[in-house]
């Protein structure tokens, strides 16, 4: 079963052999870990050296940015604690995995930009519309907003190359991939990436617009704008892990892809019932109603579906699977 929601988890990847893959191609390394990475260190230089302009040019979109670093550094930290918690085994009181820990540390990460990006931001910059125009090092804060443009973008290009990869293996545009994709830490690199970079562009408008009228109110509306952006970001964050963490259903071609690989399977004749719900990144739960092929007896029958059950649990996407007999004047379901 090929993932439309990305694939990039260090137990498990998919490839591009069909439904219902057996095999996954060899891991040379986490690619949605390598994109956290890529934007911890970026994050943290490019931080450390808004904190600095913004000391010595007294900017308010200076401030607003530095906040936004930090808190994106911070928040890189929480995605790193998500792959890692996400990947540990099932055992007996998680029978379903701890992926979804995923996605509760990915919110942990957006609620942080949502306060200490989002909320710092439009204050501060609200506490300076009418502050008395200050002394200004112009120069300084341009500098270090192009160097903070050039890491954020490096970054961005990263998490850019991974949803342009995946989003080409599964069919599916780019934008709506990493908006659907089971890959919370994608997902949250992207957003906050491309966060980072109009949050550059408004801050330098801001600066800019104040330089040239020489009214610091500009300098304000630009980290108001910072804040605005990250709230809106953050939001939509938290809403589509709160969307996965209380169950959301693989979407209709994927649980096409998986009745047509049951219908297919020579031990079956016919399905009743099929849901498919992500339990973590790449992770997905799948409880079936099924008719096996030829009349058994029911000890023979119960043999032969808990072997066609432990066939399914070995696929790249599953992480439990659960089937059951049907009745026999249950309606059928077609692909």
């Amino acid at each position: 079963m090929s993932d439309d929601h990305g694939g990039s988890s260090t137990r498990r990847q998919t490839d591009t052999q069909g439904p219902l893959t057996t095999t996954a191609p060899p891991d040379k390394g986490s690619e949605s870990l390598l994109t956290v990475l890529v934007a911890l260190a970026a994050n943290a230089l490019i931080a450390g050296a808004k904190t600095v302009a913004a000391v010595i040019t007294g900017s308010a979109s200076m401030v607003a940015e530095a906040a936004h670093s930090w808190a994106d550094t911070g928040n890189e930290v929480f995605l790193l604690i998500a792959e890692r918690r996400s990947e540990q085994p099932s055992d007996a009181a998680h029978p379903f995995g701890y992926g979804r820990a995923a996605y509760v540390w990915a919110m942990v990460a957006a609620f942080g930009l949502f306060t200490a990006g989002s909320i710092l931001s439009i204050s501060h910059g609200i506490g300076q519309l009418g502050a008395p125009e200050e002394e200004t090092n112009y120069l300084l804060a341009y500098i270090v907003l192009a160097i903070a443009f050039v890491l954020e973008g490096i970054s961005f290009s990263q998490a850019v190359r991974q949803t342009r990869t995946q989003a080409r293996r599964f069919g599916l545009r780019p934008m709506r991939f990493v908006l659907t994709t089971s890959q919370t830490t994608l997902r949250s690199v992207f957003f906050e990436d491309a966060a980072a970079l109009l949050g550059i562009l408004l801050a330098a408008g801001g600066i800019l617009a104040h330089e040239i009228t020489g009214d610091p109110i500009y300098d304000a509306i630009g980290s108001i704008l910072v804040g605005v952006l990250l709230g809106v970001v953050a939001i939509l964050l938290i809403v589509r892990n709160g969307q996965f963490l209380i169950g959301q259903a693989a979407r209709p071609s994927l649980r096409a892809e998986a009745l047509r690989a049951l219908l297919e399977h020579p031990e079956v004749d016919r399905v009743t019932f099929l849901h498919l719900e992500w339990v973590g990144p790449s992770k997905l739960f799948m409880v079936a109603a099924v008719d096996l092929s030829d009349d058994d007896r029911e000890s023979v029958l119960a043999a032969r579906l808990e072997a066609l059950e432990a066939q399914i649990n070995r696929y790249d996407l599953i992480e439990k699977c659960i089937l059951t007999l049907s009745g026999p004047h249950q309606e059928n379901i077609t692909a």
